[in-house]
Parts: structure tokens; C-alpha cells; sequence
């Protein structure tokens, strides 16, 4: 009967302990994520292209929705070279997207981030929107493979 009794006790323990280190795989997974997308608008802030260059694949897709100027909706599709180009060349205002929240989900070799935010040019509000980005782990290196976001000015706060 103690035997019994301390065996229950013994696989509830191993259960307990292998949701743990599941939950801890998981939380540290999560923050690798994090830090992918936190090194993009790190470089973005630092005019660093080789920094932004560092957490894509060169074949990712990068699309906007985002309002024309006569209000319609439209699709953008652009491309990592312009994309580059564009944190590269100086410019005197910091491209500064700040990030209000990650809501990141994992399976396996895939992750899938939401992030809110607001851009601004130096200190100076410029849009808001949604990133959705999709990454890949490839030999222990999480990559942006698509990103689209949607972009505009009213309804920010």
C-alpha cells in the first residue's frame, strides 16, 4: 500500500517537473521571438541596416495595407533591398517604432508575432498600426520570413 501511495507521489512529482521545464522551453523560446523583432527596431533606431539585415532571410515577403490618398485601401508589396536602403541612408530624424505589446505564438519551427505600435520621426508622430509578423527557426536562429503591416493616422490612442 506505501508503496503504491509512494509511487503516485513519484509520477505526480516527474509530471510537475516536466510541465516545468516544458513551461520554461516555452518562455525562453518566446523571448528568443522577442529579441528578434526588438533587434529590428533596435537597428531601425540605430540607422544600422547590417542590424536590420541580421533577423530576415533574404527571401522574406514584406507587404502594407494602408489607405491611398483618396481612401481606399491598398496592398504595398515591398522589397528588403528598399527596405535597407531606407534605414541606411542618413537622414536626420530617428525612425523610432515603438512597440506597445508582443502577443507571440509558437509551433515548433514557427512563430507568429502581433505587435501594435506607434511610428515616429525623431519625436514627431508620423502613424499607427499592426505588424504581423511570421518567423522561422532555422539551426537555432529565429528569421523574419513575411511581415505585413497596416498603417495610419487617426484612431491611434
Amino acid at each position: 500500500m506505501k508503496l503504491n501511495h509512494f509511487s503516485r507521489l513519484f509520477s505526480i512529482s516527474l509530471i510537475i517537473i516536466a510541465s516545468s521545464q516544458i513551461n520554461l522551453v516555452a518562455q525562453t523560446e518566446e523571448a528568443n521571438v522577442k529579441s528578434v523583432i526588438m533587434t529590428l527596431f533596435d537597428g531601425m533606431r540605430e540607422a544600422d541596416s547590417a542590424k536590420v539585415h541580421s533577423v530576415f532571410i533574404d527571401e522574406v515577403s514584406m507587404q502594407t495595407i494602408a489607405a491611398n490618398r483618396e481612401g481606399e485601401i491598398m496592398l504595398r508589396t515591398g522589397s528588403l533591398e528598399d527596405f535597407l536602403k531606407s534605414v541606411g541612408t542618413p537622414h536626420d530624424q530617428v525612425f523610432d517604432e515603438r512597440i506597445l505589446d508582443y502577443q507571440i505564438k509558437i509551433d515548433g519551427a514557427m512563430a507568429s508575432v502581433w505587435t501594435p505600435y506607434e511610428f515616429y520621426f525623431g519625436d514627431k508622430f508620423s502613424h499607427c498600426g499592426v505588424n504581423s509578423f511570421q518567423l522561422m527557426k532555422k539551426k537555432d536562429q529565429w528569421k523574419i520570413i513575411y511581415l505585413v503591416d497596416t498603417r495610419r493616422r487617426r484612431g491611434c490612442k
